[in-house]
Parts: C-alpha cells; structure tokens; sequence
C-alpha cells in the first residue's frame, strides 16, 4: 500500500502531519507515540524574536469547536534552530517550520534562518502593521508581494497557509501559487467571538479570536475543494479532522496531506489514529494507492 505524497521534491511517507500551533515543537508529545509514525510534524509558528504573545484569558471552548487567541506566542527561531531542532532530528519524518512575520522584511529574515528544515509554511494570516493592519492573507497583492520576497530567499519546498476570512479562496490561492508557493495549506481559523452574558464581557482578552475544530469542518473541505479546481499544486487540507473518515473526505475533495490540530488537545495520539483510519479506509475498499483517492469526489 502506497501512502506516500510528494511536495516538490520533498516526499512524505505519509499525509498525516500536525497543524501548527497544536503540537508544540514535538517534545510533549513523544511520550505518548514514536513520532516517526507521521508524515511530517509542522511545528508551532515562529518569528525571528520571540513572542509572549496575547495576555490571558486566550481559549475559550464552544460548541463542536475551540477559540484561540494565543497571540503566535513562540520561542524564537534562534532558540527553535538551536534547541529544539537537533532533538527533532531523531525522529524518522520530515520536520516543517511554520513562520510568520509583522512585514515582509521580517517573512524573509525567518525564511533564511529556516533553511536547515525539510520545509517551509508560510503563516500569513498575521496583521500587516505597515498597511493598517491589513491581513496578509486578506489582500491578493500583499500576498503577492510577501510571497514573491520569500521565494527569492528559499529553494525549500514552500507551504502557504491560506486565510479563510476572505470573500473567494481561490483568489487567493492562485495569488500565492503565481507568487511562487509549492503547496498550500487550508483554512487556518475562522474568526470569531463569545461573549459571558453575566460579565457582559468577552470571554477572549483579545475579544475575538480563531475558531477551530469539528464546528469548521464543512466551511474547510468546501475551500479544499474550490482551490483544488483552482490550482495545480498539492493542498494541506485541516480544518476539524477528528478521524479517519474526517480526512478522507478532505482527501476526496482535493486535499494531498491532512493537517491534524484541535483533535490533538483531546487525544494526543489522535494524529496516529487518524492515519489508521485512512489505512482501514484504503483497505476496506481495496486502494492500493492514497494518490487515487485524491480528488475523488463525484459531483
């Protein structure tokens, strides 16, 4: 049974990987299953200086899903490269950095101090200081032009990780691929707030935050499937996979890879069973091959 997929030149053994932000930078996790076990490990995001992030309170759960507003909060990526990279090495899968910058020079900077990983995801959902606070990822032309940057920088496979709080995906899923992106990942979270009726106040400090989870999961595979129609290059799809049957629907609709994130504060294994499932998938229906699936929806 073949589960391999490919990003550029970079081959995963498998498409089941971590969603950054919800594995940390691997260690915590070891302990509960051999890492080698996944395709590839995303870890948390990074910028070039470290961040403390938003102040709390920064989670708050909902119905079928979770807000977030840690705020990117990380370690740097001098302490991510020079701590906690040489003890990823151990493992058997491929290792990608998820990086994100305030402006564009910061974007580049990062991409350069990451050229010793197996790839790089472009988080570019963060606020563009320099343009009012314009999202990156909400402007076709700032895309466009951050992603061109990092291109310049990089001969590593590189990821984009799309926006969902945008009128048309796919907009801006070809804006990234015309600017240089090998793969896109897709969605990062939806926006959203809660609010305590006896407070009156928001329950988030930063008041809105990004919603996760099982609540999002329809929202996710239709993106996945207008951006495959879109664009020829593979796709991350995340976004509430909770199983194996989660993701093999994302897989139907287009996607390559299966990014695992919010099922990981439920069950740390849940990325191993997750691939379980798509194994039991593939043989109950006698797939020799996960690339056959992909795209297979009929419509």
């Amino acid at each position: 049974m073949n589960l391999s997929i490919k990003i550029k030149n970079l081959t995963l053994k498998n498409p089941v990987m971590t969603a950054s932000g919800t594995f940390g930078y691997g260690e915590e996790n070891a302990e509960f299953f051999d890492l080698s076990l996944l395709g590839a490990i995303v870890v948390k995001g990074l910028s070039i200086k470290p961040s403390i992030g938003n102040p709390p309170p920064r989670i708050w759960e909902t119905p079928c899903g979770m807000l977030n507003s840690i705020g990117l909060q990380n370690i740097g990526v001098e302490a991510f490269t020079k701590g906690n990279l040489p003890w990823l090495r151990q493992f058997d899968t491929k290792i990608i950095a998820n990086f994100y910058g305030n402006d564009i020079s910061e974007f580049v900077d990062a991409a350069i101090a990451l050229e010793g990983l197996d790839a790089l995801e472009m988080n570019v959902s963060c606020p563009n200081k320099q343009a009012g606070w314009i999202a990156f990822g909400t402007d076709p032309l700032m895309l466009s032009r951050v992603v061109t940057e990092v291109r310049k920088v990089t001969q590593l496979p590189l990821i984009v990780k799309l926006s969902p709080n945008v009128t048309d995906i796919a907009v801006m899923a070809r804006a990234a691929v015309d600017a240089g992106a090998d793969a896109l990942s897709l969605i990062n979270t939806l926006m959203g707030m809660a609010i305590d009726i006896e407070t009156k106040k928001p329950r988030l400090s930063n008041i809105i935050g990004g919603l996760s989870g099982p609540a999002i999961r329809p929202v996710a595979i239709r993106m996945v499937y207008q951006v495959h129609k879109a664009v020829d290059v593979p796709l991350i799809g995340m976004g509430g996979i909770m199983n194996g049957s989660d993701a093999v629907e994302f897989l139907l609709a287009g996607a390559s890879g299966i990014g695992v994130g919010t099922a990981n504060f439920i069950d740390p294994k849940a990325s191993i069973k997750v691939l379980d499932g798509i194994i039991d998938y593939m043989k109950a229906k006698n797939i020799n091959d996960i690339n056959d699936i992909i795209g297979g929806v009929k419509v």
